[in-house]
């Protein structure tokens, strides 16, 4: 199968705005009242008076051009982690197998078209956000163990008919955290077929790498450090230098998880890691927080500095990590320690600029100080950084030679109150219904916060329908079975209408 992106508009386009973002000197720079030409999916211009011709010129008003983010960790799924909310603790409410439920046997808990839907929705849903580069990530709880080619050949197709740039490959696990009957969390290992999903996700890499005119790239995504087997860890490592793709391992995320893998090696989730060899400059780690020496861990040792002597890349997801009581200690120190960080969604919503707000509150209050980060370092990680993981240097910055993925923040919205810095007055008061315009390799993709070919309301529908049924398998899988109306509770008393006879 052959995928085709849309067709570019032809000849030069020219934007212009208020603020633009522009590149210079290795960084980003704010150019007032800047102009950006692109043609062939290319920047070939950023500044003032362009005197070239132009096809078509859109001028945007008040307004902020930008790079687009890079999602390294991109909500691709009906996020179950909302669900765990107010609903604690995850073992006692589905978020880990139960033994009984493993030894039933587990089971696809969406079809086939559910899940290419999901993948659908989810995808529109990052463009509305201003993510123009994603690597998807969906839970494996309601899965009958890791992802499959077939669904992301599925996912291939429709990032190509949206127009969305993204790194793709199947999750794939040796093992699978299992609740006891007796209450502890252990790890169940079924490495044959973890290593066959392996080699699956290899040829799907060989495959669709750069299908789409380039748009569809791969990656491996061996899912959780706690579920990986010496095995799996060290193959991954080898077909990612065969290969040359990223591959992304969640990885120092709880508590939990470094006890697993302290208990089961003797050494932390990081120095594992770098005894194995699996550690590089293409190596993803979400989340980093749980870290030797931390306030989260007592243990000392050096996790940090193995990972940042690796050229690895922590990204970095605050909005889903503070709803779960947590966050890295902190963003200031994992910059000035020379630590490599990018940026994920990683839950629902998917708004990159809520994360970059909430990481930024969190970061000052773990350092106990206002001038522990500023605006402009978390707009970085969400551009930069993140293109900088991929080796992608044509990514995260708009300057001529880049890819022309391009953002507009509309800074008319009334609930923005008083525009300050355009960056500053982004992480105050900004989200990611702000976003105006989409561009993606020079193709307009979201105008007027419109996707063509999409009916947002149609498709809202169809996911709260798909989410309520997996939420009606949820006594299946979580300990003890009790029913649903015990696994999620209600802010307040429920009154409902006596059903008429």
């Amino acid at each position: 199968m052959t995928l085709r992106a849309a067709e570019r508009p032809k000849g030069r386009t020219l934007l212009t705005a208020r603020w633009l973002v522009g590149h210079r000197d290795g960084r980003h720079v704010l150019i007032e009242n800047g102009e950006i030409v692109f043609e062939d999916g290319a920047v070939t211009f950023t500044g003032h008076g362009f005197a070239g011709e132009v096809a078509r010129r859109i001028d945007y008003g008040n307004a902020l051009i930008g790079p687009g983010f890079v999602d390294l960790d991109a909500l691709s799924d009906l996020d179950t982690t909302i669900l765990a909310y107010d609903n604690q603790p995850a073992w006692k409410k589905g978020r880990v197998w139960p033994r009984s439920y493993l030894d039933a046997g587990p089971y696809e808990m969406y079809s086939r078209e559910e899940l290419a839907f999901q993948k659908k929705h989810a995808f529109a849903t990052l463009i509305r956000n201003g993510i123009t580069t994603a690597l998807p990530i969906a839970s494996l709880f309601y899965r009958e163990w890791g992802e499959t080619p077939e669904e992301f050949g599925d996912a291939a197709e429709a990032a190509a008919a949206l127009g969305l740039r993204a790194y793709l490959g199947p999750a794939y696990r040796t093992g699978n955290q299992v609740v006891e009957a007796d209450g502890r969390i252990t790890t169940h290992y079924d490495e044959a077929r973890g290593l066959k999903e392996l080699d699956a996700a290899i040829a799907f890499c060989e495959r669709f790498e750069g299908a789409a005119g380039g748009l569809v790239r791969t990656m491996l995504a061996p899912d959780r450090i706690e579920t990986a087997s010496e095995d799996l860890i060290r193959r991954t490592a080898a077909a990612g230098r065969s290969l040359n793709v990223p591959v992304r391992l969640h990885c120092c995320q709880s508590k939990i998880e470094y006890e697993l893998v302290l208990a089961q090696h003797g050494m932390s989730p990081p120095e594992w890691l770098d005894k194995l060899g699996f550690l590089s400059e293409r190596t993803l780690l979400p989340h980093g927080t749980y870290v030797s020496g931390s306030r989260h861990i007592a243990r000392p040792g050096r996790d940090l500095e193995i990972i940042r002597d690796a050229g690895a890349t922590i990204v970095h997801c605050p909005l889903v990590s503070g709803r779960h009581g947590n966050a890295i200690d902190h963003f200031g120190r994992y910059r000035e320690m020379g630590l490599r960080i990018g940026m994920g969604t990683d839950t629902s919503p998917p708004d990159m600029i809520m994360n970059l707000q909430v990481g930024m509150i969190l970061a000052r209050v773990m350092a106990g100080s206002a001038t522990a980060v500023r605006s402009e370092d978390y707009y970085d990680a969400a551009t930069i950084g993140g293109a900088d993981a991929l080796g992608r240097p044509d990514l995260g910055r708009l300057h001529p030679g880049s890819r022309a993925d391009i953002t507009v923040f509309d800074l008319d919205r009334p609930h923005l109150g008083q525009v300050i810095d355009p960056i500053q007055t982004m992480l105050l008061a900004g989200h990611g219904r702000d976003i105006s315009t989409v561009i993606i390799d020079g193709r307009f993709v979201m105008q007027d916060r419109v996707i063509p070919g999409l009916d947002e309301a149609k498709d809202k529908a169809r996911a709260q329908a798909q989410f309520e049924g997996v939420m009606a398998r949820y006594p299946e899988r979580t300990f003890g079975h009790p029913p649903a109306s015990e696994i999620f509770s209600s802010s307040y008393p429920v009154e409902r209408k006596e059903a008429v006879a």
